[in-house]
């Protein structure tokens, strides 16, 4: 994993917006209806060319595929993992942004009446495994690796990553004898697209926003049971990766909200010292959005382990605001104060499109707008680092 050695590096968090063509084939593939194979193929490799392409035109050194052969971050590895099927989760039990909704109904009534007509190809429905699990995705990852590195030829690119979902963000468990047998299982599945992603030569980012929903969000659990349930997704995850260099790892970590008040989101500073327990050599979190851009002062405190990096937000997947460059300069300075510039690689909060949708949140012209501001944002801040 490269680092910010002459310069600072840019970079995203991995979904981006699909291309119309691509979301009307893709449809068609997910309900069950005809459609043309050998075309979607084509389309799919068209779209990850095109989308890279314009991520190395907008400034972005640290490229992805846009995770633009998943439907939606929440249900590709039901393509991809035996054992889960499609089911409601009880009245009673918690779901996600709870106290959100809790104390702004009104808003979230519409927030969510918004989303649902927003043109989301497949409906999030939540997964429950019901059996053994296994790894089935082999020709997937295969396609998504074979057109990530035929989209990267020619381009002047520093690197490239692909996104993966980490064992807890993947469904509840009705199968396995308790959570810590589930989990471990899901990460032995996944560790089969782990390894391909890294064996590739490519970046693997494990993304986990569940590490920060269920640890600000549930209202039904005491601190000591959220804290519990945190650190057991980090165990399983450390054991989906184990064995992987870690400098072959970014972890992920956001609250898994756009537009929203966000008033429940667990602080930094009550979660760091769970991501650094993580065995990666990069951790992105939220930094940029009004919520959370005043825990830089966090690393004030906290030590960065010794070769580790820093993938700050300095650009929000929460708002068509195309940010100021000299603003995201001053973000980029920031953290490079606290921990060195070499170890601050600039980066957005979230991905901007977790689902295929006709009508992503942040308008696909804008998040190129908002890429080529971090651009100009992280020249302004290396000329004064690097003076």
């Amino acid at each position: 994993m490269k680092q910010s050695t002459q310069r600072i590096l840019t970079t995203h968090c991995g979904s981006l917006a699909r291309p119309p063509e691509l979301l009307d084939i893709m449809k068609a593939k997910i309900n069950g209806e005809p459609y043309d194979s050998d075309k979607y193929a084509a389309t799919l490799r068209r779209s990850v060319a095109e989308i890279v392409s314009k991520q190395s035109e907008c400034g972005i050194d640290i490229v992805a595929d846009g995770e633009q052969s998943k439907p939606g971050f929440y249900t590709y590895v039901r393509e991809r993992l035996t054992g889960f099927e499609k089911k409601e989760a009880p009245k009673a039990a918690w779901t996600q942004w709870s106290g959100e909704v809790a104390m702004f109904p009104e808003y979230y009534e519409q927030y969510f009446s918004r989303r649902m007509m927003g043109g989301s190809i497949t409906a999030r429905v939540p997964l429950v495994c019901t059996g053994p699990i296994a790894y089935r995705g082999q020709e997937a990852i295969r396609k998504d690796i074979e057109n990530l590195k035929a989209a990267l030829v020619g381009l002047n690119v520093e690197e490239a990553f692909m996104p993966a979902v980490a064992p807890t963000g993947v469904g509840r468990n009705e199968y396995y004898r308790s959570e810590q047998e589930y989990l471990n299982a899901v990460g032995d599945a996944l560790r089969e697209e782990y390894t391909a992603i890294v064996d590739a030569g490519l970046i693997l980012q494990v993304d986990d926003p569940w590490l920060t929903e269920v640890h600000s969000q549930d209202p039904n659990l005491s601190p000591a049971e959220q804290r519990k349930i945190a650190e057991l997704s980090v165990e399983a995850l450390n054991h989906a990766i184990r064995g992987i260099p870690a400098e072959k790892i970014r972890f992920h970590t956001c609250y898994g909200i756009n537009e929203g008040p966000r008033i429940h989101d667990a602080p930094l500073k009550e979660i760091v010292d769970l991501i650094l327990k993580v065995n990666a050599g990069a951790y992105a979190f939220e930094a940029a959005n009004a919520r959370h851009e005043h825990e830089y002062r966090v690393w004030e405190d906290v030590k960065l382990p010794e070769g580790k990096i820093l993938i700050p937000g300095v650009i929000t997947h929460c708002s068509n605001i195309v940010e100021h460059p000299e603003l995201i300069a001053e973000r980029i300075i920031r953290f490079a104060k606290l921990v060195g510039r070499e170890r601050v690689i600039a980066g957005g909060d979230c991905g901007f499109s977790s689902q295929a949708t006709y009508n992503p949140e942040v308008h696909p012209k804008i998040v190129w707008a908002k890429f080529q501001a971090m651009a100009e944002g992280a020249k302004l801040a290396s000329r004064q680092l690097w003076r």
